[in-house]
């Protein structure tokens, strides 16, 4: 009996702590939706991102997609943000999708600018840029790579060092051919048949 009762409270101690961990990840990971005014923007793509993605201004979280659409006309991606009411955005302001790190998440990271109007709530944020496709930047790399020629390959036109032009003379014959003017080497040497005496 004495052992049922403590398994049942080691049980529910488990749970409690389960529920305060749960509890303490949702609220330090901010996941949940900031009740703010609204504002659209619109990218090419929006792979990585859906509505609880956060939206960051250097860092901080200031806003959260509520929704995405397409927009029949354009075929663009539709952003709907959810801003807090404290942070007023320029109408000069850029929204780009990025993520943290290279394989963390991606999020919203908007960069104000210097307009002295702001953008009213509905309003859109003009200037986007959309995320940059990994896989496809590393496929074409790799492509690039296998594709290009290696750095030491020789030319089909390079010629070896041993090889020996038409116009080149054997070196036996050097020397041989008499400068002009000059009577040739073999002229100088007696001939056998003229220096032998004559038999009677």
């Amino acid at each position: 009996m004495t052992r049922n009762i403590m398994e049942t409270v080691m049980g529910a101690l488990v749970l409690v702590v389960a529920v305060i961990f749960l509890i303490f990840a949702y609220s330090s990971a901010q996941v949940r939706a900031v009740a703010g005014y609204e504002v659209v923007a619109k990218f090419s793509s929006v792979d990585g991102v859906r509505p609880g993605t956060d939206v960051k201004i250097s860092g901080i979280k200031i806003g959260s997609i509520i929704k995405q659409t397409l927009d029949p006309k354009t075929f663009q991606a539709q952003l709907t943000l959810s801003i807090d009411p404290s942070v007023k955005l320029p109408t000069d302001t850029q929204a780009s999708i990025t993520s943290a790190g290279l394989i963390g998440d991606r999020y919203v990271s908007i960069v104000p600018g210097g307009a002295d109007d702001d953008i009213k709530p509905g309003g859109a944020i003009k200037f986007t840029q959309s995320p940059a496709n990994i896989e496809s930047l590393i496929g074409q790399y790799i492509f690039s790579q296998s594709s290009a020629k290696p750095a030491d390959a020789k030319s089909p036109d390079a010629k070896s060092p041993d090889a020996k032009s038409p116009d080149a003379k054997p070196a036996g014959d050097a020397g041989q051919a008499a400068a002009p003017g000059k009577p040739a080497a073999s002229d100088l040497v007696p001939k056998l048949d003229d220096a032998a005496p004559a038999k009677p």
